[in-house]
């Protein structure tokens, strides 16, 4: 599929390039942008999203293809296909997309293992590495990735997932050094439990009503990277209070494993957050 239209263009406006963009975080933060006035570039697997969403948007306001971010070939013409709308701008990368697989690592079919890497972690790395020149080229410029609370403290359940967020992490965190000189931000967003397709089906109903673990609509997640694009905070927290857990996993991981493993992790956060003085926006661990 692709959405290119006659007359699609960004005609000057800001551009902002999404994967995973037709559910989820990524949906909303089209919706954010294009309100914003800024032109849209979607991708994504799920077609039917996609026409959804270029409907929804108007044509002139955007470009949508169908793209497996697992195809460096088909992602570098996506990218070509939206440069050509901008007139090579990049003002912000939004690397969205992502995968999840639960249960015990032992049990995990292989080929599950391998999916999970391949989109959450080559995927990220592909569109950052076609991206590298449009972003150079694009003034104020902004990488931006989804990593997860998972990349504060390996998680249980989701090993594989939490190992692929961490990458994200620290990918986040080497290439904001790389490409300061040339004027890029890098910047990742470290959301808890948003409810969003990729959760197991229930998750979000069963989660807590309050507290940092409770189930947050997506769209926060897209204001999150609306602020991010005006700001130069590496490290951006949904809730803010997640940070917390940041800092006792850095600071105390024996301490974290153990209360992760007894089922306690989640409500010594929430004791810790309460007891605490507010954190401010984009606070990073430290």
């Amino acid at each position: 599929m692709s959405g290119a239209s006659e007359g699609a263009r960004a005609n000057g406006r800001k551009a902002i390039f999404i994967t995973g963009a037709a559910s989820g975080m990524g949906l909303e933060t089209a919706r954010l942008f294009a309100r914003e006035g800024w032109f849209v570039g979607g991708v994504d697997v799920n077609e039917a999203g996609l026409a959804r969403l270029k409907e929804e948007l108007g044509a002139d306001n955007c470009l949508v293809q169908r793209l497996d971010v697992t195809d460096r070939a088909a992602y570098r013409a996506a990218l070509d296909a939206f440069a050509a709308c901008t007139d090579g701008k990049l003002d912000l990368l939004y690397n969205n997309a992502g995968i999840g697989r639960g249960g015990p690592f032992a049990d995990q079919p292989w080929d599950d293992v391998l999916a999970v890497v391949q989109v959450n972690f080559i995927g990220v790395l592909t569109g950052i590495h076609l991206a590298i020149p449009l972003l150079k080229a694009t003034p104020g410029s902004l990488c931006f990735t989804t990593s997860s609370s998972s990349a504060t403290y390996g998680m249980p359940m989701i090993a594989v997932y939490s190992a692929t967020k961490h990458a994200v992490k620290g990918l986040t965190e080497a290439l904001a050094i790389e490409l300061k000189p040339y004027g890029v931000r890098v910047a990742d967003v470290l959301p808890a439990l948003i409810d969003t397709p990729i959760l197991p089906e229930g998750a979000a109903a069963s989660a807590p009503k309050a507290g940092v673990f409770r189930a947050i609509p997506p769209r926060e997640v897209a204001e999150t990277v609306w602020e991010a694009y005006h700001s130069d905070t590496l490290h951006w927290y949904v809730p803010r209070e997640l940070v917390r857990l940041d800092h006792m996993a850095a600071l105390e991981p024996e301490r974290t494993r153990d209360e992760m493993a007894a089922g306690k992790l989640f409500a010594t956060i929430d004791a810790e957050v309460a007891a605490a003085t507010p954190i401010p926006i984009g606070a990073t661990a430290g």
